[in-house]
């Protein structure tokens, strides 16, 4: 009886001993080696969207093709922007011709005023005249005289005065002169429109990524400014892993990380902490403008998690990544050989059970 009290003993002893070696286990990696399961593939998305109207009358792309930046995507129907251009063409020779009629208009408006000019100075030597010989002889010419020569002088500034109006009118009608006259350069203006709008009738790939959400075909009628795809960029894909308030601690920026994916089972890659969240969105903040973190529920309250993106630059890596897929995440924020090497440990089991999750 007492050998089996004795071994029980021993035995709780060994339980308790083992519980206290991963408690203490569990307290040191939850800082220093820092794990997740509640991590996903991220990437910048892009609606590609026409800058013009038109019907497709090409498409180059199917659902999950591959694209290069400047691409063509789609050929929307060119027939209405070249017609465009014609016209804004034409507009351009017209407001020349407006331009040069109106050069004519200033020129003959200046010849009449150098004529009225010409009248009045006629007039008025001969009025200066008419004032002299009847300062000298006051019978010398009639009143009739003296009245047709004060009449033609007034006459003679009206007519300059006259003159001088409709060379301003022409002058404000023509503007300035060359590329600088407002119809010119509002006619430039309309083909450079015209031929961007061309130009905007070939949809093209803003960036290399890959093509999702596509199903247009010939005819269809798009709008400016309405989606008709969307393009996942591959210029950056980064991991957002949600750790545990507690496990940011010790963590920095450029830390080591060990991820596994489950599109590949049984393999571990390495990438670094490029940042660490600074907020999330609760119940009772605004919901505005901070990432929303969606804890798991248990009757224990879990702690707050706090988003952490992590980079990977290896190309092979990248071909492998896919949006919103499901990662796990070990951070490395330190050089403790033990801790480090169970957290290895532990993620390569991960790995394998990659395999049946």
């Amino acid at each position: 009886m007492g050998k089996d009290k004795s071994s029980i003993k021993k035995v709780s002893l060994i339980v308790l001993l083992i519980t206290a070696i991963f408690f203490v286990w569990y307290v040191s990696s939850d800082r220093h080696t820092p794990y997740t399961d509640q991590a996903r593939i991220q990437g910048l998305i892009t609606p590609v969207s026409p800058r013009v109207s038109g019907f497709v009358t090409r498409v180059n792309i199917n659902l999950h093709s591959r694209v290069s930046a400047g691409d063509t995507l789609f050929q929307l129907d060119k027939r209405p922007f070249e017609i465009a251009i014609q016209i804004a063409e034409a507009e351009i020779d017209n407001s020349i011709q407006s331009v040069a009629a109106g050069s004519a208009s200033v020129k003959s408006s200046a010849g009449k005023l150098g004529v009225a000019k010409a009248q009045l100075d006629r007039a008025q030597r001969n009025w200066d005249r008419v004032q002299r010989v009847m300062k000298e002889n006051e019978g010398a010419l009639s009143e009739a005289d003296k009245d047709q020569s004060e009449t033609a002088l007034l006459q003679a500034l009206e007519q300059v005065a006259s003159a001088e109006a409709s060379l301003e009118r022409a002058k404000q009608s023509l503007g300035e002169s060359g590329p600088d006259n407002p119809k010119i350069r509002r006619a430039i203006q309309n083909l450079e429109k015209a031929q961007l709008d061309l130009e905007f009738s070939t949809v093209i790939a803003p960036t290399e990524g890959v093509i999702e959400s596509f199903n247009v075909d010939l005819g269809y009628y798009a709008s400016a400014g309405q989606p008709i795809t969307t393009l996942i960029s591959s210029s950056d894909v980064w991991i957002q892993a949600n750790f545990k308030e507690n496990n940011l601690s010790k963590m920095k920026i450029d830390n080591e990380v060990d991820f596994v994916l489950d599109i590949a089972p049984g393999k571990i890659f390495k990438g670094k902490v490029r940042s660490l969240g600074f907020g999330v969105a609760t119940d009772q903040t605004n919901k505005g403008g901070l990432p929303t973190v969606s804890d798991k529920k248990g009757w224990l309250q879990d702690p707050q998690r706090f988003p952490v993106i992590i980079s990977c630059d290896d190309p092979a890596v990248k071909d492998l990544y896919r949006l919103g897929g499901q990662v796990d995440v070990v951070v490395y924020t330190g050089n403790n050989f033990v801790l480090n090497g169970i957290a290895r440990l532990r993620l390569k089991l991960i790995s394998k059970l990659s395999y049946v999750r």
